[in-house]
């Protein structure tokens, strides 16, 4: 937590503050989409894939699927309570069970969401890393938070020889399987 929180601290106030989800719904549908991207990524990672780092020493492809596993972290904090893997437990040298608790750990957040927060509760602040947060500003760094490290993963993929998934367009394995060829 104490990394999150050095990275959360350097976030401007004004940047946390544009960003908010106001109804659950809305964070539920973007929420889906983008799990469902992370989901194909996760489909696609080997056994052997996850020992890819970009350098000696730092962060391999397994750690990074795993980090961005739903643990409780940042949403316990916030109050959201969630079947996940224990905060801090070490990644599983298996991508099958990487993915497979990908899924169940994003489908259980999603189910907590609808059930233990509302609407109402979205803008209504809390302390958050010695600042102060609203609930939609959380569940917004959350999906950021996920974003940011998959872009990561689909880095460490490539150098691993992985084929990729497209996120907001197609990949350039996706072009091929169409018949066209990529851009440039």
């Amino acid at each position: 937590m104490k990394i999150a929180a050095t990275l959360i601290e350097s976030l401007s106030h004004e940047w946390r503050l544009s960003f908010m989800y106001t109804t659950i719904e809305q964070f539920i549908e973007d929420y889906r989409n983008e799990s469902a991207s992370t989901q194909k990524l996760m489909n696609l990672l080997t056994d052997e894939s996850l020992k890819q780092e970009f350098d000696a020493g730092h962060r391999t492809l397994g750690f990074l699927a795993w980090h961005i596993v739903p643990f409780g972290g940042l949403l316990n904090s916030a109050g959201l309570e969630f079947p996940s893997p224990e905060e801090g437990s070490e990644p599983p040298a298996s991508a099958a069970v990487i993915a497979e608790t990908y899924a169940a750990a994003s489908a259980a957040l999603i189910e907590a969401v609808r059930k233990q927060w509302t609407d109402e509760m979205l803008p209504k602040s809390f302390q958050m890393f010695g600042q102060e947060w609203t609930y939609g500003q959380t569940l917004e760094v959350f999906i950021r938070h996920e974003v940011h490290h998959r872009g990561q993963m689909t880095v460490l993929m490539r150098q691993a020889g992985l084929p990729l998934a497209g996120m907001y367009g197609p990949s350039r394995e996706e072009y091929s399987a169409f018949g066209m060829e990529a851009p440039r």
